[in-house]
């Protein structure tokens, strides 16, 4: 990336992140709901915004060759900025619009490739030098009420102050994101907060309906009762896979469900939450893709055996608080590995875990530190696919002769600066990148910069 492109995502975000200094305290005074009680009138309008930067850098590491798909082994540095405007109406009691544009900037190592747990989600599949306006998400919320102990709703992002009560039918449509309602946790689901890695933000085998940004258009609905929620969702999946283009017409699509089960452990609240997915699309099966390869002496293309056909995977998510200011997580999952897929990234098997301890216990409440490990794995056929020279989603170094696991720890320390703003400090060692034990291990540091009113 050139100089002036850097300097150019920079001041359009240090500029976003003084905004939002200016505009943090008026708009919170004019928006925040009163402090006492859930009777105070619900919020009719609100606008927020973030605004976040990341420089990462990998260090120089070992690699006996590399392909097309592969992680740069020098030691390489790259940027992301982003800047989110959230404006929202209430509409009627309980209806709530939201409209979510956004200006992005930079490229992921590599030009985002090279490994299955990518190291930072603040990289998308698309890079530009300069910045780019796209609009994420557009959409309707429908809060219904069913009974219960009415609750406060507190002003977020993509959220007005109010009210409902415990037990509610909540119905979403539009253009969002499916992490936005699905397999979510508190301590590790934002890479402007939290983990920056790909299969620590969510199950790295939940390969959820997408466009190259993350994003996708659908209807989703969460009934609420008692402890438990149940959540479904039908969504676009791309024109074709891992593409900028989405389908409209639901001819492509993926069925997503999610029971989730709340509850109490010594007192202190955690949840289970299992998701599975069902994609219908146009996909290839790696055997297929490897038999064609054998036969013309070329390397294993997958588009050239796509067809209509299904992939399917369920995952787990555990979060648990332990103690005050103490939460750990784990998740796991697995998705069928005969067939590419379609979306997110080259996972087939994931397993998670980590914790999140909140800097109250040295003095600085505002501040967390995270640590976490992630191991990722591919089926056989998926092996024998990359060895004959397939590229998939994100990995693909030309040949495979000595696959095994992609192990990742992840560590951050994010400090509350000044009013809105936070810097952070992460570092990743990703092991075997891209399953391949010829490779690596690699070392990867990041700074984070982000703000939000």
């Amino acid at each position: 990336m050139n100089g002036k492109a850097r300097i150019g995502g920079l001041r359009l975000t240090l500029m976003a992140l003084g905004l939002g200094a200016v505009l943090a305290r008026p708009v919170a005074a004019q928006n925040a709901p009163p402090e006492a009680t859930p009777q105070a009138p619900p919020e009719t309008w609100a606008v927020h915004g973030q605004a976040t930067v990341v420089d990462q850098a990998t260090f120089a590491f070992r690699s006996a060759y590399r392909g097309p798909n592969s992680l740069d082994p020098g030691a390489r540095g790259k940027e992301t900025a982003d800047v989110t405007l959230y404006a929202g109406v209430r509409l009627w009691p309980g209806m709530e619009a939201w409209i979510n544009p956004e200006f992005d900037q930079g490229f992921g190592l590599s030009n985002t490739l090279g490994v299955a747990g990518f190291p930072s989600g603040e990289a998308y599949k698309v890079g530009m030098a300069r910045p780019y306006f796209r609009l994420q998400r557009l959409f309707l919320r429908q809060t219904i009420d069913l009974g219960g102990e009415r609750q406060t709703v507190d002003a977020d992002l993509n959220q007005l102050a109010g009210s409902h009560t415990a037990d509610r039918l909540v119905i979403t449509a539009g253009k969002l994101g499916v992490p936005d309602i699905f397999d979510t946790n508190p301590y590790s689901h934002d890479p402007r907060g939290d983990f920056l890695n790909w299969s620590l933000i969510d199950a790295g085998s939940f390969d959820y309906a997408a466009d190259a940004w993350g994003y996708t258009v659908g209807a989703a609905a969460e009934w609420y009762t008692g402890r438990w929620t149940l959540r479904g969702g039908v969504f676009n999946l791309s024109k074709v896979p891992n593409s900028e283009h989405l389908e409209y017409g639901f001819s492509q699509f993926q069925g997503i469900a999610e029971i989730e089960e709340r509850h109490k452990l010594g007192g202190r609240p955690g949840a289970l939450k299992v998701t599975s997915f069902l994609s219908r699309g146009r996909m290839g099966a790696f055997d297929d893709a490897v038999a064609i390869a054998q036969s013309s002496g070329r390397p294993a293309d997958i588009a050239a055996v796509r067809r209509y056909r299904s992939r399917s995977g369920v995952s787990f998510n555990l979060q648990q608080e332990m103690a005050d200011g103490l939460g750990v997580f784990v998740r796991g999952g697995m998705a069928g590995g005969d067939v590419e897929p379609y979306e997110f990234s080259d996972i087939d098997r994931t397993l998670s875990g980590g914790l999140s301890l909140n800097g109250g216990r040295w003095g600085r409440p505002h501040d967390t530190l995270g640590v976490a490990a992630v191991i990722n794995d591919i089926s056989r056929a998926h092996q024998r696919f990359l060895a004959a020279g397939g590229t998939g989603i994100l990995v693909g170094d030309g040949r495979l002769p000595h696959p095994g696991p992609e192990q990742i720890v992840e560590t951050y320390y994010d400090l509350a600066a000044y009013g809105p703003a936070h810097v952070s400090l992460d570092y990743q060692l990703v092991n075997h990148p891209a399953y391949n034990r010829d490779r690596g291990p690699v070392s990867i540091v990041a700074a984070r910069l982000h703000a939000q009113f």
